[in-house]
């Protein structure tokens, strides 16, 4: 005579709220991710401040307080927060649970041919080694840090609150991209911040359908990680719009980005799927009442 099957206990605390899944719960992931990255480094400015210089990209310790420690602090409390859930290596680095399809290799095409264009068109003379080495290094940690918050948590907490992968997709990209709204305080014009927020959306339905069709979030990471430090060296700053247009493969480098922008928007449309079906409707995967 076999022994009934003890009835499963349910899951309860802090894995237990985040194992549900939910929107806001992304949204709230993106807001303490911005918190760490905007607090962590003032700690330490006593530290760092004989480092800065009015040119963010003048010497190599200006680039390391101003860039790579503010992603590397988050890349730990990310990490940290990710071992807390007990989700590394999976489901944050493990396989994509949802197929990628053929069409969609044209996501890291569009990314590299700006990539490339700047890659080859910079004028690495304007710059130490020790600049472009530490700016290299700092897109590093840019393309683990927010592809681990947004196509790694904040697509996970989606996919367990049952969502489909267009929303996934959309509501990705669409924190990514209100992740550089704080451009706006550090006085940016509104022309440039919004075409930012433009390019970000559509540079996160890309990096979310490479994911898919590569089938790991660290292909993303890479593409991201190459995209910021020739960004920011071809023009000379962080989210500026133009600079050293003078060399041809620059030149082309903008109509790639709106060819880049139109073509995320168009592949937006074709992404169907779903990766968990639906749970119950529970009162902790509603969102807070107003």
């Amino acid at each position: 005579m076999t022994a009934a099957p003890t009835p499963a206990v349910p899951e309860r605390g802090w894995r237990a709220f985040w194992n549900r899944g939910g929107w806001w719960k992304a949204a709230l992931v993106v807001v303490g991710y911005l918190g760490v990255y905007q607090l962590l480094p003032l700690l330490l400015l006593p530290l760092t401040r004989p480092m800065m210089d009015e040119d963010l990209f003048a010497t190599p310790g200006s680039v390391f307080a101003g860039l790579v420690l503010p992603v590397v602090l988050g890349s730990i409390v990310l990490l940290a927060f990710a071992w807390s859930l007990g989700w590394l290596p999976r489901p944050l680095f493990g396989r994509q649970p949802v197929r990628g399809r053929w069409w969609m290799w044209s996501a890291p095409v569009l990314v590299l041919i700006p990539v490339a264009l700047r890659l080859f068109g910079i004028d690495y003379a304007e710059y130490s080694a020790g600049v472009i080495v530490m700016t290299f290094v700092a897109g590093l940690f840019i393309g683990l840090s927010e592809e681990l918050v947004t196509r790694g948590f904040v697509v996970t907490l989606m996919r367990k609150a049952g969502h489909g992968e267009w929303a996934v997709a959309a509501v990705s990209a669409l924190l990514f991209a209100l992740m550089h709204t704080v451009n706006a305080l550090t006085g940016q014009a509104i022309t440039t911040v919004g075409f930012t927020l433009l390019y970000t959306f559509a540079f996160g339905i890309l990096m979310y359908l490479t994911m898919r069709v590569t089938g790991s979030i660290v292909w993303a990471m890479v593409l991201h990680g190459l995209t910021d430090p020739t960004t920011f060296l071809a023009s000379g700053g962080v989210d500026e719009v133009g600079g050293g247009a003078e060399h041809p493969l620059l030149a082309l480098a903008g109509p790639a980005t709106i060819v880049l922008i139109v073509g995320a928007l168009v592949l937006l449309i074709f992404i169907r799927g779903r990766a968990n079906p639906r749970p119950a409707r529970i009162a902790d995967d509603a969102a807070p009442a107003q």
